[in-house]
């Protein structure tokens, strides 16, 4: 059953050029709708803002969001879900720079700060982590992190997913959920993509609430016992 509210919770939204505005948008509104608060960010390169440019494969005209969040600045830890946006954000994101005066090495992929910050909310189970038809590029340069992991994506990524040691999982919903990672196979899945990623967080709230609760009265009884 999918929660009325998610009580103000934060939803980080990772976008780069190259964004789908159809997808952004239905973030933006669902998550809204449940009470959510929804960052838009990036890597801001030093700028108090950035404007970014949709895809041009549908033919609709290019359109822009301007984000003023840079993921480096910020506390993954805050965020009750991570989502890495679809299309080629990802690709953008993974960008990263040699050290200077030094040669591009297989070790360095893993550096890109957007790899860094996903890492570290992959690294966290509270966290919902959610990635939509080419999301899953994110995290391909750190293939451990995805190594048993069951999820769906679109065709165009399948091969370096099973690569990296996922497991790919076909799904009537078009979405599956393992855990704290939630993948959708396209932008059409949005809608339920958005539906698991929510039931995911009202879950972990419900069970930190319960486990909330019990901790008094295990104190108090062990008090007791050793009086």
């Amino acid at each position: 059953m999918i929660p009325r509210s998610l009580g103000g919770k934060k939803i980080a939204i990772l976008v780069e050029s190259e964004f789908i505005p159809e997808e952004i948008e239905a973030y933006q509104k669902r998550f809204s709708e449940l009470k959510a608060t929804v960052h838009l960010m990036s890597r801001l390169w030093d700028n108090p803002s950035v404007r970014f440019f949709s895809n041009e494969d549908t033919g609709n005209t290019t359109r822009t969001i301007d984000v003023n969040i840079d993921f480096q600045n910020v506390d993954v830890n805050d965020y009750a879900a991570v989502i890495m946006s679809a299309n080629y954000t990802s690709v953008r994101l993974r960008y990263f720079e040699p050290p200077i005066g030094q040669p591009v090495n297989t070790e360095q992929v893993r550096t890109s700060p957007a790899v860094q910050f996903y890492a570290k909310a992959m690294a966290n189970p509270r966290i919902i982590k959610g990635a939509l038809c080419h999301g899953l590029w994110i995290l391909t340069p750190i293939p451990e992190l995805l190594k048993g992991r069951k999820v769906i994506c679109h065709e165009v990524v399948l091969a370096d997913i099973i690569n990296a040691g996922a497991v790919y999982t076909t799904s009537p919903t078009g979405v599956v959920v393992d855990g704290d990672l939630i993948t959708g196979r396209s932008k059409h899945e949005v809608e339920p993509f958005i539906d698991a990623i929510t039931e995911q967080i009202q879950q972990i709230s419900i069970g930190t609430n319960r486990f909330s609760t019990r901790r008094p009265t295990a104190s108090v009884s062990t008090l007791r016992a050793v009086s």
